[in-house]
C-alpha cells in the first residue's frame, strides 16, 4: 500500500511536462474567451469551470494514481503560476501576452458599441456593471474601460464626481471668509450695523 502511493507510476519529466502543457492550453482557452467572461461570470461560466477541472485531469495525471505523482502535478502549477505571475509584472510585454489590454467602453458617457461587440457584452450588461459601482448611468461616466482582470474601472465626469478632501477645504474656507465678512458686519453687542 505505502509503496503504491510513493512510486512514480510515469516518469517525472513526463508528469511535469504534461502539467506544463495543460497549464498553457487553460491559459490559451481563457486568453482567447477573453475578459469580458473574466468580468462577470454566470451560472454557465461556473459549470464550464467546474468541469474543466475533471475533463483535463486525465491529460495532466496519465495513469499515475500515485500520491508522488499527484504532488509534483500540485507542485509544478503552483511554480508554473507563480513563474508567469512574476514575469508579468516584470516584463509589460508578457503581461500584454498572457492578460492582454484593458478595452474602452465607455467614452464621454456612450457606449463604444464597437468594443461592446467585440467583448460580447451588450449595454445593459454595462448598465448593470455601471450600477454595482454606485453608478446611476451610463451618460454619468467620462471613460469606462474593462481591465485585464475583467474589472470594469469607471471615471466619472467632473459635474458627477462625489467631493474630495480638497473640495471640502475650499469650501470651509469660504465658509470662514463668510464668518469673518459677517462678524465685520456687526457691531459690538451682536446688531448689525446701520439699525
Amino acid at each position: 500500500m505505502w509503496h503504491d502511493m510513493f512510486t512514480f507510476q510515469l516518469p517525472v519529466a513526463e508528469k511535469l511536462l504534461r502539467t506544463v502543457l495543460v497549464y498553457a492550453l487553460i491559459v490559451v482557452i481563457f486568453r482567447v474567451a477573453g475578459k469580458r467572461n473574466m468580468a462577470g461570470l454566470n451560472t454557465f461560466d461556473f459549470v464550464v469551470i467546474f468541469l474543466l477541472s475533471n475533463v483535463v485531469q486525465n491529460a495532466v495525471i496519465g495513469n499515475d494514481n500515485s500520491l508522488a505523482g499527484g504532488v509534483v502535478g500540485a507542485v509544478t502549477l503552483v511554480v508554473v503560476n507563480e513563474l508567469l505571475n512574476h514575469l508579468s509584472v516584470r516584463y509589460a510585454w508578457v503581461s500584454r501576452l498572457l492578460q492582454g489590454t484593458s478595452t474602452i467602453v465607455i467614452r464621454d458617457g456612450r457606449p463604444v458599441t464597437e468594443n461592446l461587440r467585440r467583448l460580447a457584452m451588450s449595454t445593459k450588461e454595462l448598465e448593470h456593471a455601471v450600477r454595482i459601482q454606485n453608478g446611476d448611468e451610463i451618460r454619468e461616466v467620462q471613460v469606462g474601460e474593462l481591465a485585464e482582470t475583467g474589472h470594469l474601472v469607471l471615471t466619472l465626469r467632473p459635474e458627477e464626481q462625489s467631493a474630495d478632501k480638497a473640495d471640502i477645504a475650499a469650501l470651509n474656507r469660504r465658509l470662514d471668509a463668510i464668518e469673518t465678512l459677517l462678524a465685520s458686519l456687526t457691531v459690538p453687542g451682536g446688531r448689525p450695523r446701520g439699525v
